[in-house]
């Protein structure tokens, strides 16, 4: 069995020394792959970072599909600091240095904020593969089956829809690899991890929606083609954030026969199958405590007319805020020229920002 700590050739490609990750979400350090390094040989499976022996082996069976694989990465990383960059915790810990050996203990230590990673993470996953299915940027696979319903009238089913079934397969087969080994940490985080990844699919189950494109003359639309298609990553992290923020506390203890997740606090009921859940309490990210895997909120930038979670009170925990100045240049007086070309100006103005204490 390859253990997680596999050496890498003399000289080649120090960033990624991510690859002595040990957790369950470790192959997102495949966002730190260089875009020089092209997967089209067999040996280039092991200058991947990250990867455990069964991923391996399906990156030597597939190598078409990591280039996908490594997008889906720099997706995770990117939609989830996009989704929280108005709270506390902003995903910056995914991010870790190039020569750190773990992940921080807000995602490695089976938080509410590791459920969420989890989850967006076998989602994009999903996401991604189903998407370059549908692009053609995968020749292992085509568009998704035209579904077998009967439309109504004034629709038909065309275009390529995103192949789903095929994302599902791959993508969980591909981050589901380490929580499925004997030796990869404790089975209450292993249950946790598996449980809030299926979550993070069944959200991207339920995000097809039917897209469509008009057709008749002179932009009538008397004829709709349609397909199935997923929603942006967006709208999927926005759907699992919401979870994220009503996810329940679990323990792990004996009912029946063997030991499963139950709520701590609601015991008389089992686990949902849609519910995001989580074993330990996070700290409340307000000051730095790299035991705790919190960098703090010192120096964020804060909102000073919001209510919500990036007000200027939340966010700074009540330690207060800073002002300055900024000036913006944007353009303005745009003129449309017939046809068709829109020239603009560009103008300038200072506004004020606020950064916490």
């Amino acid at each position: 069995m390859r253990s997680c700590s596999h050496v890498l050739p003399l000289g080649v490609l120090t960033a990624l020394l991510l690859s002595q990750v040990c957790s369950g979400i470790k192959w997102l350090a495949l966002s730190h792959t260089p875009a020089s390094l092209h997967i089209n040989q067999t040996q280039s499976c092991k200058l991947l970072p990250g990867l455990v022996s069964s991923q391996a082996n399906l990156c030597r069976n597939n190598m078409e599909l990591m280039q996908t694989i490594i997008q889906a990465a720099r997706e995770v990383k990117k939609t989830c600091q996009k989704t929280f960059a108005d709270m506390r915790w902003n995903c910056s810990s995914i991010d870790i240095p190039a020569d750190a050996q773990k992940y921080r203990p807000d995602l490695d230590r089976g938080t509410r904020e590791g459920a969420f990673v989890y989850a967006l993470s076998a989602a994009t996953l999903s996401h991604t593969i189903a998407r370059a299915c549908t692009s053609g940027d995968l020749r292992l696979c085509s568009c998704g089956p035209i579904p077998s319903e009967i439309p109504e009238p004034g629709y038909r089913w065309g275009g390529c829809a995103d192949n789903l079934h095929y994302g599902l397969m791959m993508g969980s087969k591909f981050s589901d690899a380490h929580m499925k080994m004997r030796r990869s940490g404790s089975a209450a985080n292993k249950l946790m991890q598996l449980h809030n990844s299926e979550v993070g699919r069944q959200v991207l189950r339920q995000s097809v929606v039917m897209k469509c494109k008009c057709h008749g003359v002179s932009g009538s639309c008397s004829i709709r083609t349609c397909w199935r298609g997923l929603q942006d990553l967006r709208e999927i992290a926005m759907d699992l954030k919401t979870k994220y923020l009503s996810a329940t506390k679990v323990v792990y203890r004996p009912t029946g026969t063997r030991k499963q997740l139950v709520p701590k606090d609601i015991d008389i009921r089992p686990v949902r199958e849609n519910e995001l859940v989580y074993l330990q309490s996070s700290p409340d990210f307000c000051a730095k405590n790299e035991k705790q895997g919190s960098v703090g909120t010192q120096d964020r930038q804060c909102n000073k007319t919001s209510l919500g979670s990036d007000s200027c009170d939340l966010m700074c925990c009540g330690r207060g805020y800073n002002p300055y100045t900024e000036k913006l240049v944007e353009r303005c007086h745009c003129k449309y020229h017939w046809c068709c070309y829109v020239t603009c100006k560009k103008c300038e103005r200072m506004v004020e920002r606020y950064v916490c204490k």
